[in-house]
């Protein structure tokens, strides 16, 4: 993948890691910033653009596991990268409860470690392009009237242009306009378009 504006945030007390993981990082053109606490890190909030976390879970003041709590109650979404010790893998499969995508065992491989990032960032540029996506229906759903809504949730349960003027208490003919309407406005090529949309955007329970 690209890793055209990613920045991947390096927290580890440990400085000479902190160095070896920045060299490593951008000798594969991946921009680092680094931190020598969780603290730092939280301070320089918020993230900006395509990203990810590495931290050590054992750390003085917030450990690798408060500072998942702690992001995890902030609502961000950003893969993290946890780091251990030997004989830490309680530790890490705590952390991965708490939100943590994989775990690193010192002393680790640097390939290994370049593909859980590349990973991390796919993972986040995946999140990114869904967020982006769902905005955009939502800013056409806001374009709908309330007829043209009404309308729409009988598409998406499935019912027919007759089921929907009963029960709305319009013409057939009147649905049929609704229906061009809200079709143009949400962008929507065919009925399979909306759904998929009324998905993404949670209208049918979905993502």
């Amino acid at each position: 993948m690209s890793s055209e504006r990613a920045i991947v945030h390096v927290i580890d007390d440990d400085e000479a890691l902190r160095d070896s993981l920045t060299f490593l990082l951008r000798a594969a053109d991946i921009e680092v910033m680094s931190y020598s606490s969780a603290a730092a890190f939280l301070d320089a909030l918020p993230l900006k653009g395509l990203t990810c976390i590495i931290t050590d879970v054992r750390m003085p003041g917030l450990t690798g596991i408060d500072l998942l709590r702690r992001v995890k109650e902030l609502g961000i979404e950003v893969p993290v990268i946890v780091i251990t010790g030997h004989g830490d893998v309680p530790l890490a499969v705590e952390a991965m409860r708490f939100g943590a995508i994989d775990f690193l065992e010192k002393p680790f491989d640097d390939e290994i470690l370049l593909q859980s990032v590349q990973a991390a960032l796919r993972q986040q540029a995946g999140v990114a392009k869904r967020q982006s996506e769902r905005a955009e229906i939502e800013g056409r759903l806001a374009t709908l009237s309330p007829r043209e809504r009404d309308v729409l949730g009988g598409l998406i349960a499935g019912r027919a242009n007759k089921q929907i003027a009963f029960d709305l208490g319009i013409s057939p003919r009147t649905v049929e306009i609704y229906r061009a309407n809200l079709m143009d406005k949400m962008q929507a090529g065919s009925l399979s378009d909306l759904v998929r949309m009324a998905l993404i955007i949670g209208m049918l329970g979905g993502e």
